[in-house]
């Protein structure tokens, strides 16, 4: 063993001396009270200081790297979280709205999600995940708890698709709920509208207008919206009524389709009678 350390110091010799005399150059120095070698020793040990500083500094910045690292994870992990939560408080509050429709709903009533949405066209629709498997049938109203939705017009075994409010091929025999003045709910292209309602009858914006009795596709009673304008067209009997959809359609996700069908018996009955509205 002590060959070998021999071997080593014997072929590292000048290095080995070099340490030494500079060991020994530091204990002169360190134990040597001259004025000269004081100055060297203090600027000697300012530029220790500094250097040690800078140093020092390199584990401190990649620290602080890491720790903002792991802070920017943590936000992102937060941030996340208060979305979860947020979505659960609204969805719970969609939840409860649809649970208290059905609750005092007189129809059963079939639930569905939205899986599709046509909302810039003058055919609007929506298509739902239920079909025929699930009791859906064509003519079916369509409802939320805000209110009523539209008419499902085409069924496969798995999904449906519903004419909304905002379709031109829609048509409702509505009723403002306050003075009871009957009208057509239609829309334009553009609004959704109250029509064939004279300009004698009482109709005041904010008004809100359900569904009528007389309409044999819809049970009556049923939320469309609220009058938001009434005017009085020269060249014409009628007001011109444009009403705010109670649906939010933008935002809509869950919807009931309600099993509800004609009368047969007054259908065959009115099929007989002069073509109208229903």
């Amino acid at each position: 063993m002590l060959q070998r350390v021999y071997d080593i110091l014997f072929e590292f010799r000048e290095y080995a001396i070099l340490a030494g005399l500079v060991i020994l150059s530091l204990i002169l120095l360190a134990l040597n009270d001259n004025p000269q070698v004081k100055r060297v020793r203090a600027v000697t040990s300012v530029v220790f200081g500094v250097v040690q500083e800078q140093v020092n500094f390199i584990p401190s910045y990649f620290g602080l790297r890491a720790e903002n690292e792991l802070l920017r994870r943590m936000n992102v992990d937060l941030a996340d979280e208060a979305y979860r939560l947020r979505e659960a408080k609204l969805e719970n509050l969609r939840l409860h709205g649809l649970i208290g429709l059905k609750d005092h709903a007189t129809h059963r009533l079939i639930a569905a999600n939205v899986v599709g949405k046509n909302l810039t066209l003058l055919r609007n629709t929506l298509t739902l995940d239920i079909g025929s498997q699930d009791g859906v049938e064509e003519r079916m109203p369509v409802v939320t708890d805000a209110g009523l939705v539209g008419l499902v017009v085409a069924v496969s075994a798995h999904y449906a698709v519903v004419n909304i409010l905002l379709n031109t091929d829609f048509r409702a025999s509505a009723k403002v709920q306050r003075s009871r003045v009957d009208g057509i709910v239609a829309w334009d292209g553009k609004s959704l509208i109250l029509k064939n309602v004279p300009k004698s009858r009482d109709v005041k914006p904010g008004d809100v207008v359900i569904t009528s009795e007389y309409s044999d596709m819809f049970p009556d009673d049923v939320r469309i919206g609220v009058v938001s304008d009434v005017r009085d067209r020269p060249s014409s009997m009628f007001k011109s009524i444009t009403i705010a959809p109670s649906v939010d359609f933008v935002r809509l996700e869950e919807v009931f389709v309600v099993e509800y069908r004609s009368d047969a018996e007054r259908q065959l009955l009115e099929q007989k009678a002069p073509a109208g509205v229903h």
